[in-house]
């Protein structure tokens, strides 16, 4: 959750108004469904973005709740008690869940807006909805403008001497680890899905681990970190960079080999309005609500014909990071390739980075 939490303009003001179970929509409505999503400035991004319009597009009516993640969908369900009928989750989690069965096939004749979206984030029981991606930053103190831009360079502390910080999980890390160590996009997941592959991505961060200073957390964490100038290089999410950068941290960043990484919407299994539901997704990924995103927030439209609409400036797009000219520079995460694996190799991470 806490990566998503960048501040926008008058979110503390939109947050008030718009508490857990506020409406978003017209005063006389033909039905209401209730959509759970991260709270805070996001949630607030999405009311403007997404929420607000299919409630008017609709003409119903839009409950808001907030989510903590993957616990709160099993509880739900498994009570028989299901209150949402729409939740944003991480890609993982989605993908978790359908090995679960704890959501509700997604009902594609409804939801036609996916022509824009990227196939792998369209899945039989859950859809990707925006785009974050986990880049590399630096401190324009040590570096100029002219920092690491590949993860490769990431990697060399001779090249660019200095300290570094990256995510405490393993996702990203091995994917960053295998693209340093010159495998290429296509080639990642098939690398990984082998014992050796995994081997190859735990020992080359073994070999960055030395100059690694702080595995952070969060993302409020990893922003303090580049602000306080208290490392040199880091793998950050770029909400949380560009928030920072605004914020007058001394920091620049690119877009080259950013891991790429979604949110998705899931419908939760004997969720009470799920034929409404699917209608009220049909309108989030519509390509003028996902347009609006980028006004509010810095993460980016999954349906990328968003950038074909007029409503994104030039200027916009070359900060977005899912903006055709950014997009096709990153590698998009496979949130499937983690379903039963992420227990083991998270223990075999954390026993490399406590050692």
């Amino acid at each position: 959750m806490t990566r998503r939490s960048v501040p926008i303009t008058t979110a503390a003001v939109l947050a008030g108004a718009f508490a857990a179970g506020a409406l978003v929509g017209p005063a006389f409505a033909a039905g209401s469904i209730t959509v759970a999503s991260w709270g805070g400035a996001f949630q607030a991004a999405e009311r403007k973005a997404f929420f607000q319009p299919a409630a008017k597009a609709l003409g119903i009516v839009i409950k808001e709740d907030t989510t903590n993640g993957i616990a709160d969908v099993r509880a739900q369900v498994k009570a028989d008690a299901v209150k949402w009928d729409v939740t944003e989750q991480g890609s993982n989690t989605c993908a978790q869940l359908q090995s679960e069965g704890l959501v509700e096939p997604l009902d594609y004749g409804v939801i036609t807006n996916t022509k824009g979206i990227e196939p792998t984030l369209v899945s039989s029981h859950w859809v990707g909805i925006i785009y974050y991606s986990t880049i590399i930053g630096w401190s324009t103190e040590t570096y100029g403008q002219n920092g690491p831009q590949s993860w490769a360079d990431f990697w060399d502390t001779k090249k660019f001497p200095g300290s570094r910080a990256s995510y405490a999980k393993p996702y990203y890390n091995l994917e960053a680890a295998l693209i340093a160590d010159g495998v290429p996009f296509d080639k990642v997941y098939p690398t990984l899905e082998t014992p050796e592959g995994q081997d190859r991505a735990f020992a080359k961060i073994a070999e960055i681990k030395p100059s690694v200073a702080v595995w952070w957390r969060s993302g409020a964490q990893s922003a303090q970190l580049i602000k306080d100038g208290e490392v040199d290089a880091l793998a950050i999410w770029n909400g949380r960079i560009s928030s920072a950068i605004k914020d007058g941290a001394k920091a620049a960043f690119t877009f080259n080999q950013g891991v790429f990484d979604f949110d998705c919407l899931v419908v939760p299994k004997g969720a009470p309005h799920k034929a409404l539901a699917m209608k009220a997704i049909n309108q989030f990924l519509a390509p003028g609500n996902q347009a609006l995103l980028p006004r509010y927030i810095s993460y980016g439209p999954v349906n990328l014909d968003a950038f074909e609409t007029g409503l994104i400036t030039p200027e916009q797009a070359a900060q977005v990071n899912s903006s055709p000219q950014n997009a096709k520079v990153q590698f998009v995460l496979n949130p499937n390739f983690w379903v039963g694996r992420y227990d083991k190799l998270q223990e075999r991470f954390d026993e490399l980075i406590q050692e």
